[in-house]
């Protein structure tokens, strides 16, 4: 049987939300541990840049995001509105001010204990980090569900809609209000997603407030 558009436009915005979520976390918590705990060339230099990024308009990189994904053959794909988000500069960024707080000496005595980096990673840092995680997983859940101007310059067939572009068709088509029938619907899943985080959302943003 065909899906009905309505419900394929939701699957798609849930797993590309989802998706970017999970990525974000994944990739901002490894970069922003090796920024705050580890010793490199360029260290400073690289989290200058990322600082910079965070003031630099998705409008002013927009060209050549389409160019890239356009030469990856993931142009039209829901792919093409998830990597940009993946490179979130302000993940980054957080991630980095919360492993600021994971004592050095629990990762010396980890090393000294023959603990291998990706082990005191994930025994060690990670738990440590979590507040910092969840509230993440938040704002990028919601930044992604919410990006309508990179849905709309990367997506265009009528089968890869989001359901925010999905809304604004119907509207532009239909004389019913479609855009009020369907908001439930598309809210329901950012509220989900802050009930199941809210506790490490409300620690991560006090252990911020404290710190600063």
């Amino acid at each position: 049987p065909t899906v009905p558009a309505a419900v394929r436009w939701l699957i798609n915005t849930v797993f590309m939300a989802i998706m970017s979520m999970i990525l974000t976390c994944i990739t901002a918590s490894m970069a922003g541990y090796a920024l705050a705990k580890k010793r490199f060339v360029g260290r400073q230099l690289l989290f200058t840049l990322i600082v910079c990024a965070m003031a630099l308009p998705k409008q002013v990189i927009l060209i050549p995001l389409l160019r890239e994904m356009s030469s990856l053959n993931l142009y039209n794909t829901i792919w093409a509105v998830i990597f940009p988000i993946v490179g979130w500069p302000f993940g980054v960024f957080l991630m980095k001010q919360f492993s600021e707080g994971v004592p050095s000496e629990m990762l010396e005595a980890a090393q000294i204990d023959g603990a291998s980096e990706a082990k005191t990673f994930l025994q060690i840092v990670v738990p440590m980090i979590k507040p910092g995680i969840g509230a993440l997983a938040i704002f990028t859940f919601i930044n992604s569900w919410n990006d309508y101007f990179m849905q709309l310059i990367m997506l265009s067939s009528t089968s890869n809609l989001t359901i925010s572009l999905g809304i604004a068709k119907l509207q532009a088509e239909n004389a019913t209000d479609f855009g009020l029938i369907m908001a439930g619907a598309a809210a329901l899943p950012i509220i989900i997603v802050f009930l199941l985080f809210q506790k490490y959302f409300t620690k991560g943003i006090t252990m911020g407030a404290v710190k600063g």
